[in-house]
């Protein structure tokens, strides 16, 4: 039999996902629904507190959603019977604040993720390496945090996002933090990436320009999708 091509595959699923807080005061979801293929990059845009950042936090097991449904490769990511496992494995996170920890270098930063998995230590710095090199900061690879600038910081970030090999990239507002020129870098360095590696990404971001560079665009609005489609 005739296996699905990656751009068949889907990759997740929701249907009629919904988040409340507040006992049900607040609805950050209302019944979304969508599905995202392997190798996709979606953008999700929309104005502040429509959503975007909540749905995100579904799809990297961050948060459960309140009800509804929420797939991975078909499995429901609500009843994983070990989300800490799933964002170690399969997802790279990318934030507007970087997160990187202060006291330790660059490489060190980027080796965090691979204490999950089982990595000796010469095989998590020669890693940590490769992925500074791919940023282009093999030049940095000692420096702190303190030390680099803002687009270098989110590179790292970015490098930490791919240490293990996952198969989908959550970026929440990634140059959201940076001067244009670097937020242009850093943004062209994220869709290098996705597609030379044709991995799955997410981005959210409130900038329509950033959006455009998407394949798909999902624009939220008060905690609804209310289109999905290209560019």
């Amino acid at each position: 039999m005739i296996q699905p091509s990656a751009s068949d595959a889907s990759l997740l699923e929701a249907k009629t996902l919904t988040r409340e807080f507040d006992e049900g005061q607040v609805k950050a979801l209302r019944g979304v629904d969508f599905s995202i293929k392997e190798g996709e990059f979606v953008a999700i845009t929309g104005p502040s507190g429509c959503g975007k950042s909540t749905l995100l936090q579904l799809l990297g097991a961050l948060d459960r959603p309140t009800s509804g449904t929420l797939l991975y490769r078909g499995i429901s990511l609500p009843d994983h019977p070990n989300p800490a496992a799933y964002r170690a494995r399969e997802v790279g996170f990318i934030f507007q604040a970087f997160h990187l920890l202060p006291t330790f270098t660059a490489a060190e930063n980027v080796q965090i993720p691979m204490f999950e998995i089982d990595r000796s230590p010469s095989e998590r710095r020669e890693r940590a390496f490769e992925l500074l090199k791919l940023v282009g900061l093999e030049n940095r690879l000692d420096h702190f945090p303190s030390k680099l600038s803002g687009g270098e910081r989110q590179r790292v970030a970015i490098a930490r996002s791919l240490a293990n090999g996952p198969s989908l990239l959550l970026a929440d507002e990634p140059t959201g933090n940076l001067d244009s020129e670097n937020a242009h870098s850093v943004l062209e360095l994220l869709i290098r990436l996705q597609q030379e590696q044709s991995r799955t990404m997410v981005l959210v971001t409130h900038d329509p320009t950033i959006a455009e560079r998407a394949g798909r665009i999902l624009r939220m609005k008060d905690g609804q999708i209310v289109s999905d489609g290209k560019p």
